[in-house]
C-alpha cells in the first residue's frame, strides 16, 4: 500500500475546522496580523519587573554603535576595556577604535583563510570541510580569544586615532568584494597546487595576495596609525594623560590589563560536550601565531557565580548570548516569561526542545556579544535580573541598556569572559592543564557574535 505522503483536502478542512472553533485563535490570528507575534505575545506584567534598579551597578560612558556591522564581538571586548580607562582616569566618557580592531581582524582572518585552503588543498572541492571554509572566509563575527589576539599583536586606540569609515559603519560592500577576492586566490592556490607546486611556492603566492588584502582594507578603511597624539581631560577638564603613543604603548597605559588571565567559559549541556573539560574549535581563530580558541565547558550557574565574583570587583563581563530568543528589542528586554508565544499559539512552540536539543537541532547557538555591567539580588541573594550594555546606540532599549532574567540566562547565555582567579581550583586546573577535545569547525560553539 502506498503511504498517504500527501496533505489531503479531509487534512485543510480538519485543520480548517480545529482552528476557527476557538475563539482563543480567531482573537490571536487578528492581534498578530495586526501587530506581529512578539507584540502580540508581549505580557506586560513581566515586562514591569525589569527595571533598572540593581543592587551592583557599574556606571559606564556614553553607550556605543555597532552600526550596519557584526562586530559587537569587538563593541563588547573595547567596552570592557574603555570602562578600566574611564576609571582609571576620571573621565566622563571615553571610546576606543572600533575600525582599528576590524582592520586588522581582515588582514589577519585572510591570512587564516588562505592557510587553510593551503592546508586543504588536496581535500575534495565539494566535500563539506572546504565548502564550509569557502562560506564566510572574513565575516565579521569573531570570540572573545581572537579578539585578545589583536590587542596583544596590534594593541588599540583611541577612536579619533582611526575614526569610522562608510566601509566600517556598514561593512556589506568590503565584506562581499574581499569575499569575493578571496574565493578567487582559493581557486589560484588549489589550482597551483594541481600542476604540482609545493607549499612553501603556495606560500610565496599568499603573501602577494596578502598586500592585495592589505590594499582593499587601506582604500576601505584608511591606514592604521603606527603611533598618534594622546590629549585626555577628566570630568575637571584637568589634562591626566598626554603624549605620543604607539597603539601597544597606549593599552599598556591606558588600559592596563593582562589578557592572558581572561578565559572563556562556555555552557553547553549537550552529550558530546561533558562540564568540566576544555574544548576547542577546529579551525577557528584568526591570528595564526595565536592559534585558535579555547573553552572550559561548565553548568550556567557556574558562569552565574564567577561574573558576579568579577562584577562584586567593580569590573564588566563580556558573554555571548542567542540574542533574539524572547527579546523584546524595543523595551529591551530578554526575558522568557514576556513574551509567550505558546499561550498566543496554544501548544509547544518556544519551549518545543530544551536548550541541548537546541544545540543538537540548529536552533540556537551565540549570536551576539554584549557585556554585563549590574545584577539584582533576591532576598535569598541569589541574581534575578542583570544589566547589559548593548552596542546599538544610546536609543535602543533604555538608553541603550538592556535587561535580561535569571531564566532567560539558564536558556541562551552561552559563553562568558572573566579573570580565571574567580574559577575553582578544580576547575582552574582542568582549564590549564587538560588537553581540549577538538570540535568539528561547524559546531554550535564555533559560532561568532555579529548580530548589527
Amino acid at each position: 500500500m502506498t503511504p498517504d505522503t500527501s496533505i489531503s483536502a479531509q487534512d485543510l478542512e480538519r485543520s480548517k475546522d480545529s482552528f476557527f472553533s476557538e475563539r482563543a485563535d480567531i482573537v490571536a490570528k487578528n492581534a498578530v496580523t495586526s501587530q506581529g507575534i512578539r507584540s502580540a505575545a508581549r505580557v506586560p506584567e513581566a515586562v514591569a519587573k525589569n527595571s533598572l534598579d540593581f543592587d551592583i551597578d557599574l556606571t559606564q560612558g556614553e553607550r556605543t554603535d555597532q552600526m550596519h556591522s557584526g562586530r559587537c564581538w569587538m563593541f563588547a571586548s573595547l567596552n570592557t576595556m574603555r570602562y578600566r580607562s574611564i576609571k582609571k582616569f576620571n573621565l566622563k566618557t571615553f571610546e576606543l577604535s572600533q575600525a582599528y580592531p576590524l582592520f586588522w581582524d581582515k588582514l589577519e582572518k585572510s591570512n587564516w583563510f588562505l592557510e587553510n585552503i593551503i592546508d586543504t588543498v588536496k581535500e575534495p572541492l565539494n566535500g563539506r570541510l572546504v565548502s564550509y571554509l569557502l562560506t564566510d572566509p572574513i565575516g565579521d563575527g569573531g570570540q572573545w580569544d581572537m579578539f585578545k589576539a589583536l590587542v596583544k599583536k596590534y594593541g588599540v586606540v583611541p577612536k579619533e586615532a582611526m575614526p569610522e569609515t562608510a566601509c566600517s559603519k556598514n561593512t556589506r560592500e568590503l565584506d562581499m568584494y574581499l569575499t569575493r577576492y578571496l574565493r578567487g586566490t582559493a581557486k589560484q592556490l588549489r589550482d597551483a597546487a594541481e600542476q604540482g607546486k609545493s607549499a612553501d611556492d603556495l606560500r610565496a603566492q599568499k603573501k602577494a595576495m596578502l598586500e592585495d588584502v592589505y590594499h582593499i582594507l587601506v582604500t576601505c578603511l584608511g591606514e592604521p596609525p603606527a603611533s598618534f597624539e594622546v590629549r585626555l581631560h577628566d570630568k575637571d577638564d584637568k589634562l591626566v594623560l598626554s603624549g605620543t603613543f604607539t597603539p601597544q604603548e597606549f593599552f599598556d597605559k591606558a588600559v592596563g590589563m593582562n589578557l592572558d588571565d581572561y578565559i572563556s567559559l562556555i555552557s553547553a549541556p549537550t552529550k558530546d560536550k561533558p562540564f568540566m573539560h576544555t574544548y576547542t574549535v577546529s579551525r577557528l581563530g584568526n591570528v595564526v601565531e595565536a592559534g585558535g580558541v579555547k573553552y572550559l565547558n561548565l553548568e550556567a550557574e557556574e558562569l552565574k557565580r564567577v561574573a558576579i565574583a568579577q562584577l562584586k570587583d567593580n569590573l564588566p563581563v563580556w558573554f555571548g548570548s542567542d540574542v533574539m530568543q524572547s527579546y523584546l528589542t524595543t523595551d529591551g528586554i530578554m526575558d522568557t516569561a514576556a513574551v509567550d508565544v505558546d499561550s498566543l499559539f496554544g501548544f509547544p512552540v518556544e519551549t518545543c526542545l530544551d536548550k541541548a536539543a537546541r544545540l543538537d537541532y540548529g536552533e540556537s547557538l551565540m549570536t551576539h556579544a554584549m557585556v554585563i555591567e549590574g545584577v539584582r539580588f533576591d532576598s535569598d541573594g541569589q541574581p534575578t535580573l542583570w544589566k547589559i550594555e548593548n552596542s546599538w546606540g544610546k536609543d535602543h532599549g533604555r538608553n541603550g541598556f538592556d535587561t535580561l532574567t535569571n531564566p532567560w540566562f539558564d536558556e541562551y547565555v552561552y559563553q562568558v569572559v572573566i579573570d580565571k582567579k574567580y574559577l575553582t581550583e578544580e576547575e582552574r586546573h582542568i582549564f590549564e592543564t587538560e588537553k581540549p577535545t577538538v570540535l568539528q569547525p561547524w559546531d554550535p560553539m564555533g559560532s561568532l557574535a555579529l548580530s548589527d
